[in-house]
């Protein structure tokens, strides 16, 4: 198939699929402040009533509505990105405005999707290797999600966690069952899962879950799955901390952020498996060949 063509397709199947990840964010939001009303312990009782018409509905069957005035959206302002520009990123009913999430998250996915198969390091010739990218743009969603969700509230939710793990899972099983030395590929899972969650494990034990939250520790382990590979989850956890820290020196720098600021990590996390995976075999090819 020509190059042209599936760039095309990996695109609109992007751009769908994070406006998909775009109202899954408010749907598990909804159902979080739901669950948290229900205890009578709600974090945010006017965004409660906000969504209240999102909560107890099946995140695959229901239709997605304005969060201001409950308009329900019809098919033509669903078309991502389109509907946003041509509505000037404003509700069609009430005119106040949607806000830049959705696009951001629609041409975020959209890119990621493109730059995974330009950049993909494996072959795809055979079915293990076709499935294990199928599996990777899949899990690219679930972290799309909690990219955001951690972003917003500083939590990671458990339903996105588990799927993430166990598309992980999967896709670490067929690269098992494709690999020629079995048992080398197994200790490379677990030497990954060592390093991307059983270090925060450590620290999560040690601080008594002041220093890192267990959200972190279970996303590790879905993207320590996810790359199988001890060497690149090594380079994951590089990235995630390097990149943090060029974000958070100049803005401890300027005063702009106090040392006790609460930072989530699960975007750095994401972010810095995202370039192992795509990068990392040739980070380790331009070290090990330049020493």
């Amino acid at each position: 198939m020509d190059n042209t063509v599936i760039y095309i397709v990996l695109a609109l199947l992007g751009l769908c699929m994070g406006s998909f990840a775009g109202a899954s964010v408010w749907r598990i939001r909804a159902r979080q402040l739901a669950q948290e009303n229900a205890d009578g312990e709600c974090s945010d009782k006017h965004e409660y009533k906000k969504l209240h018409d999102l909560v107890s509905v099946k995140i695959t069957k229901d239709h997605s509505r304005c969060l201001n005035c409950s308009y329900q959206l019809r098919w033509y302002d669903l078309l991502p990105v389109v509907s946003w520009v041509t509505l000037g990123g404003k509700c069609r009913k009430c005119r106040k405005p949607i806000g830049w999430m959705e696009p951001v998250i629609e041409v975020g996915v959209a890119s990621f999707f493109l730059l995974s198969y330009i950049y993909w390091p494996y072959s795809l010739e055979n079915f293990f290797e076709i499935s294990r990218f199928c599996l990777w743009l899949a899990a690219g969603v679930g972290l799309a999600i909690l990219f955001v969700y951690d972003k917003k509230w500083f939590i990671l939710p458990n339903s996105v966690n588990f799927t993430v793990m166990g598309i992980g899972a999967v896709s670490s099983l067929m690269l098992i069952l494709s690999s020629q030395d079995k048992l080398g590929a197994l200790f490379s899972i677990i030497g990954s899962i060592l390093i991307l969650s059983g270090i925060y494990l450590v620290l999560y034990l040690i601080s008594h879950g002041k220093w890192i939250g267990f959200g972190d520790i279970k996303l590790g382990l879905g993207l320590a799955l996810l790359l199988a590979d001890w060497r690149l989850a090594f380079i994951a956890l590089f990235s995630a901390n390097f990149i943090g820290c060029l974000i958070v020196l100049p803005a401890l720098i300027t005063r702009k952020m106090k040392r006790d600021s609460h930072i989530p990590f699960g975007p750095l996390l994401i972010v810095g498996t995202a370039i192992a995976c795509l990068l990392g075999n040739y980070l380790l090819y331009f070290y090990f060949f330049s020493i």
